[in-house]
């Protein structure tokens, strides 16, 4: 956990949004902790799956993942819908003495960049929160959306915001980014999509 808070830094993204990021440390140590609290802790109130041009595919576990284990840099998580799984190279992926990874391959694999991140509206208003991770080459390996207090459960936007949905984003951003509730979090009136 960072002893002063971090602070967030202004982003474009390619389609003209803006996002506000707060970057993160990619040591295997931390992204382990980090993604292991996630899916042990608030594996019932997060949306994940990789977003990119053209594809967003989201995914939401049934019930508490049945394994969080790291092996040769990767972490798996095996969700528990019907042994379902993913993989995410947080770690040197060395592979083994007959067939070792490539130095460029490592490199490529591994989470470079990860990034908890508050889409904003027009007016610069969050409007979606979640962590991002990009591997070595700068292409997305997986983002995690938390509640938002503009859409229910079920994906149906709300009517008015529900405020107490920011308590995973605040929680995790507390114990992570040693940052207190952001008053900026509540301005927004509605969902808009970033």
């Amino acid at each position: 956990m960072a002893n002063t808070p971090v602070e967030p830094e202004l982003q474009a993204s390619v389609d003209g949004g803006r996002f506000e990021r707060f970057a993160l440390p990619t040591d295997e140590a931390f992204l382990e902790k980090l993604l292991t609290d996630i899916f042990e802790n608030y594996w019932d109130r997060i949306v994940f799956g990789p977003i990119i041009q053209g594809g967003a595919f989201e995914f939401k576990c049934t019930n508490k993942p049945e394994k969080i284990v790291l092996f040769d840099g990767y972490l798996t998580v095996v969700t528990g819908n019907e042994g379902s799984h993913f993989h995410l190279c947080i770690g040197e992926n060395k592979g083994s003495s007959k067939n070792p990874t490539p130095e460029a391959l490592k490199k490529h694999r591994r989470t470079a960049r990860a990034e908890f991140f508050r889409g904003l509206n027009t007016e610069g208003q969050p409007v979606n929160w979640g962590l991002q991770f990009f591997n070595g080459n700068g292409e997305q390996q997986m983002s995690i959306f938390m509640p938002s207090p503009f859409i229910a459960d079920d994906g149906k936007i709300l009517k008015k915001p529900d405020w107490p949905r920011l308590a995973t984003w605040e929680a995790l951003t507390k114990k992570y980014l040693n940052r207190d509730p952001d008053p900026k979090d509540r301005t927004a009136k509605k969902f808009a999509h970033t």
